[in-house]
């Protein structure tokens, strides 16, 4: 399931059925103004901008992107509006906004099935992923406390006990009136979501989320450009780890500059972003997902902004429903199997009766039927989907993120590809692209890589008469917790002597050293130390000790 063109009206809130489906135009333009148009005089310059082509405001601006919301003014036509925007240097871009919509599965009988549904592996738990895909192991090396989730949804139901106390913040850029802010989720999609990602673990209450004690950062969407662009653009100032997009468009036209803005915003400020694959068996996953891995890319381990994420069966199969081609980075499980077990995926679902339950007549959508009973508590659901293996993979990117805060976003993205799990030598694969999902290996390989540089200190006599002087040599790999410190491995030393130029004079891994000096001369001593990983502390800005060499 997964948020594709789905009209998101107060009235008729609508998943729709298996197939593309043109995206929505809400009217408005997107308007990129110029970057020197940006920052502290962006207000002044939209105004200018707004005022000479005769447009309104529309939405509150997203200054941090050059984002200005417009609809065109009484009998003026958006087109002509268009035209007059992009005849205005001071704009870089404009484009007719869109809604996109919740991708969904094909309606599947099983998804009201119970767990004991005929053809589910014997002694397959309810929640079965986590084992598979190796949480157990990454929680054995962090839970995730202090790490991060936003979940750019539909809101989600704050008051179910998975979810109680893990809200961060939120934000309500759903223009929808009367629905509610963000701890509430009238559709079901955003709280099943935000469960797998975050939900409590350890409670001894319901499951038990990817991310263990992480925390979410709601930004509920009514998911047209303008609000996935301000969420993205939120969720990051807001410290978001990695952002979770479970919707998508149906690619039939790029992606906005604003969006794209929003995701390069992101992506400059080292949050992992994931987004859903398509929920069809199409090639084109559209956006968010195509920008993030572009067309052709998904072969390249070291390419893309962020992970495009398949739903794989327990069979370790790509779903028949979800997308595939070079637009994907990896898969996660989606379902038990698609014939037959439980009908997906358990979750968090809303007290509330939702959106998805109810179904539509326009577009066809038949109700869910998947509200499901846990242990008495009828707050549950199983679904299946590209939405559900998303959230899985932007957990391990937060928790990632949180325990090695020096690695960097491009080598985030290829270590949680590369530790994917897949048949011994093979490579990428259109189905499922760098393999399944594997929490543990990703966890164990990102403990492992120390890219902090060691300290030193160096003592020497202030004052000595000798023709030798004795070098004291400490130094101190320290690295994040729960990272493994590779150790120092050598000291650099560097000599000035007589105010002159410092020269490197030796290399040691001894903590003592003794070098030879001359009558009358005084030296400053400067170290570097370097670890077994090959990280340099940084040359100093001041000698760490000096010495004058006397005649008795």
């Amino acid at each position: 399931m997964r948020l594709v063109a789905l009209t998101l009206a107060l009235a008729a809130l609508v998943v729709t059925a298996p197939g593309a489906r043109a995206a929505t135009e809400t009217g408005r333009l997107l308007v990129s103004l110029a970057p020197d148009a940006r920052g502290v005089a962006h207000a002044a310059e939209a105004h200018a901008v707004m005022a000479r082509a005769g447009a309104r405001s529309a939405a509150a601006p997203v200054p941090q992107i050059g984002l200005e919301v417009v609809r065109p003014a009484a009998g003026q036509s958006l087109h002509a509006l268009a035209v007059a925007l992009r005849d205005d240097p001071r704009v870089r871009a404009v484009s007719v906004e869109r809604r996109a919509s919740l991708r969904l599965t094909p309606n599947d009988p099983a998804l009201s099935a119970p767990e004991t549904a005929p053809g589910t592996p014997s002694g397959t738990p309810v929640e079965w992923w986590p084992q598979r895909e190796g949480f157990e192991r990454a929680w054995d090396l962090t839970t995730g406390a202090g790490a991060l989730v936003g979940v750019i949804d539909t809101g989600l139901d704050a008051t179910h006990p998975d979810l109680a106390g893990k809200v961060r913040a939120g934000d309500d850029f759903d223009s929808q009136s009367g629905d509610g802010p963000p701890t509430t989720d009238e559709v079901g999609h955003g709280t099943h979501v935000a469960s797998i990602a975050c939900a409590t673990a350890g409670n001894g209450v319901g499951i038990a989320g990817a991310g263990y004690d992480c925390q979410l950062i709601v930004e509920k969407s009514d998911l047209t450009d303008a609000s996935v662009a301000r969420s993205l653009v939120s969720a990051t100032d807001r410290g978001a780890d990695a952002i979770n997009m479970s919707f998508g468009t149906d690619g039939r036209s790029a992606a906005p500059e604003p969006v794209v803005d929003a995701i390069d915003y992101a992506y400059q400020r080292g949050v992992v972003l994931v987004a859903a694959a398509a929920d069809d068996q199409v090639e084109e996953q559209g956006d968010p997902a195509n920008v993030l891995q572009p067309t052709g890319t998904g072969p390249d381990i070291n390419a893309g902004k962020g992970l495009t994420v398949t739903a794989a069966t327990e069979q370790d199969r790509r779903a028949s429903y979800a997308g595939f081609g070079s637009q994907i980075s990896l898969a996660a499980y989606g379902t038990v199997s698609e014939n037959s077990g439980p009908g997906g995926l358990l979750g968090a679902f809303p007290a509330n009766q939702t959106v998805i339950e109810r179904g539509s007549v326009v577009p066809p959508s038949a109700p869910c039927g998947c509200r499901a009973s846990f242990q008495g508590d009828d707050r549950y659901a199983y679904l299946q989907g590209t939405s559900m293996a998303a959230p899985q993979v932007a957990a391990v990117g937060a928790l990632v993120r949180h325990l090695n805060p020096d690695l960097p976003i491009a080598r985030i993205l290829r270590l949680i590809k590369e530790s994917a799990r897949r048949p011994v030598g093979a490579g990428w694969s259109p189905d499922v692209g760098w393999g399944i999902l594997d929490a543990g290996n990703a966890m164990a390989a990102a403990a492992a890589i120390d890219l902090r540089a060691p300290t030193s200190t160096v003592g020497a006599p202030s004052r000595t008469s000798r023709r030798t002087i004795t070098l004291r040599l400490h130094g101190v790999d320290a690295s994040p917790p729960g990272v493994t410190a590779s150790g120092v491995a050598k000291f650099r030393i560097y000599r000035s002597a007589n105010g002159r130029r410092p020269a490197k004079v030796l290399v040691t891994s001894h903590a003592r050293v003794r070098l030879r000096a001359r009558r009358g001369a005084r030296y400053a001593f400067y170290v570097q130390a370097v670890d077994r990983a090959g990280n340099v502390q940084p040359f100093p800005a001041h000698p760490g000790a000096r010495t004058r060499v006397v005649t008795r």
